[in-house]
């Protein structure tokens, strides 16, 4: 995709901070980081959301965030982080390449991803259930 940012990351067309790399992944330093050392996962293959991706490069993704935590963990004496995906418009995907942030969390640093339960929803867990069937 000629047009998509993280494919020209990926492809070293565009400046990234890479932070890991193989044959299937690539990562790199957010460049709108939200704490230090936030760092943005894609496949090196375009695909749009957690929707299209295949399973085999998923794994892969998830293989590198494992070994990218570790080294935080090891390296920097990282040991809380977030990690997060947003896969669709709504759910607020602003870059339409699949891609996870790690984003490092320390006590008071200002950043409150909190939910807001919506418990009327219980209510409906029988016929939520029951859709999957």
């Amino acid at each position: 995709m000629n047009n998509c940012i993280f494919c020209q990351i990926s492809q070293s067309l565009v400046k990234s901070w890479k932070i890991y790399e193989n044959e299937h992944v690539y990562a790199f330093l957010d460049i709108n980081p939200i704490s230090k050392y936030h760092t943005l996962i894609i496949p090196k293959k375009h695909y749009k959301d957690i929707f299209d991706i295949p399973e085999d490069e998923l794994k892969e993704l998830v293989i590198a965030i494992k070994k990218l935590t570790t080294l935080f963990k090891e390296k920097l004496g990282i040991k809380n982080v977030q990690i997060i995906n947003s896969s669709g418009e709504e759910a607020q995907q602003d870059v339409f390449h699949v891609h996870f942030h790690i984003i490092p969390r320390q006590k008071g640093d200002g950043l409150d991803l909190r939910w807001i339960p919506n418990l009327s929803l219980r209510d409906e867990f029988e016929k939520m259930v029951k859709e999957f069937d």
